[in-house]
């Protein structure tokens, strides 16, 4: 269920789920709007709650919590989509929350999500359910090889998959298959990864950003390249299905849409995101309007701007691995856009921040970040 349409005005008060980068990035937009901050997240001093106005710390799930939060705000939204969907629901009659709870219930369970986007018309790769390591060999006679086997819920930068290239890579898929229910998925001979970042408000209004190239290391999110290096023809492509999906699911909120190219410039849709995407990080300095800007505006009722690019722009990610590199490299890279997350822990494929770099010449500034060896020393 979608609470009624609500414009917020200045110091009203928007609850955040979720305290991490995502949630930090919103709360500062909002505040920079003028809104009171709330953030529910069970980690102390987390991201977001370093610059929200206050702090519930406590469990995604924990029904209290949850309704102090409601109670305490006049719109709830989120940061990211592993929360508790019934939870939620739970309390949508004591809040606005404009992105409603059912859009969790899809893009939480892999089989939801590629069932709906059947429905909404776009193309994905062929898959089969596996509920049980029995069930795993028939998928294989029917997907072949390769294919990647994931876990329906709860899998993120490449964790709770496995890739199966070869009868070798059997062994370990049954492992995976034997302790949760799966998709196989046939693997998709892509060119690039895209992604599409769409917001859309309760009146059908919707910004949509340019194509992203994503480029992973490790299956984490190394770099994104902006606009994408692809013809016009694809980009169109990549924003009508945008489009499709955010009408189908009536998106309200954020949306990032990860997506394959294929050689023959066939578009599939990978998986969605309900929520700001890493790959969307450089629109706060590239773009005149960020990613976080319009989801703010979207969840408080206000019309969608039109998105436009100020230049051309690379995103490039900061694990834990490369926190030491990075802080030397700001006395030498005055015009990059050092971004810290304030995570008081760095580990090794953590996201502990981000640089966005404006350029002119993409090319040019990919050859410079690598000659940092800061990404490709051989630590990642």
């Amino acid at each position: 269920m979608k609470t009624l349409y609500k414009i917020l005005k200045p110091n009203d008060v928007i609850g955040i789920i979720g305290g991490g980068q995502l949630g930090r990035m919103l709360a500062q937009s909002a505040k920079r709007m003028g809104f009171t901050v709330g953030i529910l997240d069970p980690g102390e001093n987390c991201p977001a709650a370093q610059v929200a106005d206050w702090h519930i710390q406590a469990a995604y799930a924990d029904a209290v919590a949850l309704r102090e939060l409601a109670e305490k705000s006049d719109v709830v939204t989120f940061e990211f989509e592993n929360i508790d969907a019934a939870a939620l629901q739970e309390v949508e009659t004591l809040s606005s929350i404009p992105q409603g709870s059912e859009i969790l219930t899809i893009t939480q369970d892999r089989i939801k999500e590629k069932e709906f986007l059947q429905t909404a018309g776009v193309s994905i790769a062929q898959f089969a359910v596996v509920e049980n390591a029995e069930q795993l060999d028939a998928a294989i006679g029917k997907i072949g090889y390769p294919s990647v086997l994931k876990t329906t819920r709860f899998g993120y930068d490449g964790k709770g998959q496995v890739v199966l290239r070869t009868e070798a890579d059997k062994e370990e898929a049954m492992k995976l298959a034997a302790d949760s229910i799966c998709v196989l998925e046939a693997w998709v001979p892509f060119t690039k990864e895209l992604s599409v970042m769409i917001v859309r408000n309760q009146k059908g209004e919707a910004t949509v950003f340019p194509v992203s190239e994503n480029i992973h290391i490790n299956n984490i999110l190394h770099e994104s390249i902006v606009p994408a290096r692809v013809t016009p023809a694809v980009a169109e492509k990549a924003n009508k299905a945008a489009h499709q999906i955010a009408d189908a699911l009536q998106l309200v909120g954020t949306l990032g849409i990860e997506m394959f190219l294929a050689a023959d410039d066939t578009i599939f849709i990978n998986e969605l995101a309900p929520r700001p995407h890493n790959s969307g990080h450089y629109t706060i300095e590239a773009m005149n309007v960020s990613q976080f800007d319009a989801h703010i505006q979207a969840v408080a009722g206000l019309p969608m701007p039109t998105a436009r690019q100020l230049s051309p722009a690379i995103m490039v990610n900061i694990l834990g691995q490369h926190m030491e590199g990075t802080i030397a490299l700001r006395e030498e890279k005055a015009d990059w856009s050092f971004h810290y997350y304030g995570k008081a822990e760095s580990r090794t494929d953590r996201k502990m921040g981000h640089i966005t770099i404006l350029t002119d010449n993409q090319e040019a500034t990919l050859t410079e970040i690598d000659n940092t060896r800061i990404w490709n020393g051989g630590t990642i």
